[in-house]
């Protein structure tokens, strides 16, 4: 069975937390939330664990066509909900260990947050998010390489 410490590895190794901002005027949902962790076809019996664990969430099958990479699971939580009364609660008392995704988890939060205000601040919210994964990680490098940043 799982336990806390162990979730919070898997994560550190292998999560991650992703928002995705909907211009779409029809939809009603305009930030979309998403927990998501990614294991080999091997290790499915663990996601479907942290289903069990989390009382919520799907496992996806994420077939791969590049060479050298295997058939994979995904599990994934996408529900507003279960994101704030379930994901949110568990890694603030769990927060992950790695810096980056440390700090991934707090702009994810922070995002959540405002995304149940009223009145969307869609700009504050697309400037957190660019702070978050490999956007982030691409400035810097620019940045470190002498480039010109793009924001």
């Amino acid at each position: 069975m799982l336990n806390n410490d162990y979730i919070v590895g898997l994560v550190d190794g292998e999560g991650s937390f992703y928002v995705r901002l909907n211009t779409d005027k029809r939809r009603r949902n305009k930030v979309e939330l998403k927990f998501s962790l990614k294991l080999r076809h091997q290790d499915k019996e663990i996601l479907e664990q942290l289903k069990s664990f989390f009382d919520c969430g799907n496992i996806y099958i994420q077939r791969d066509k590049r060479p050298n990479h295997e058939i994979c699971y995904r599990f994934e939580v996408n529900n507003k909900k279960d994101i704030i009364n379930k994901i949110i609660p568990f890694f603030e008392t769990n927060p992950p260990r790695i810096k980056s995704r440390s700090r991934d988890f707090e702009l994810f939060k922070q995002i959540t947050n405002l995304s149940q205000k009223e009145n969307l601040d869609l700009q504050l919210i697309q400037s957190l998010k660019e702070q978050m994964h490999w956007a982030r990680s691409i400035r810097e490098n620019r940045l470190y390489c002498g480039e010109p940043s793009s924001s």
